[in-house]
């Protein structure tokens, strides 16, 4: 049995930050407008998923994002709250799918679907220092 099969279809998680100037559009690039930047938005997308899922997740195990198709609807403000939801809706022998969405205090300004992997954190940790090493470890 996998690990991922005991995670509950329906399982939901979200995640809350008010934007600074750090996570705009002008901030990495002068002369762009200071509106909530995408990969911010895709990042707190995937911190509700994984809190959605962690609870059913067996000690010394994490998951990570393999996949993400959203469209970032509206602008969001510096000095607005930003939430980020996401709920499963499908889960496989691998990879968990979320519905995910995002609102800002006026409205919704992100949507569509997000895929995690629960890796064993150990092994992942092995892997990764294998490859930084200058090997590959499968």
């Amino acid at each position: 049995m996998s690990v991922a099969a005991g995670i509950p279809v329906g399982a939901a998680g979200s995640q809350s930050l008010v934007v600074a100037r750090e996570m705009t559009v002008a901030h990495f690039h002068p002369g762009m407008p200071e509106a909530f930047g995408t990969p911010f938005m895709i990042y707190l997308m995937e911190v509700a998923a994984a809190e959605a899922i962690r609870a059913y997740l067996p000690p010394g195990w994490h998951s990570v994002g393999v996949a993400v198709d959203v469209r970032h609807l509206a602008a969001t403000p510096v000095g607005h709250t930003v939430t980020a939801r996401a709920r499963v809706v499908a889960v496989d022998d691998r990879t968990v799918t979320f519905a995910v969405e995002a609102h800002d205090d006026a409205e919704k300004i992100g949507e569509g679907t997000h895929v995690r992997a629960p890796i064993e954190l150990e092994r992942f940790n092995k892997r990764m220092t294998a490859k930084a090493a200058g090997g590959a470890q499968r």
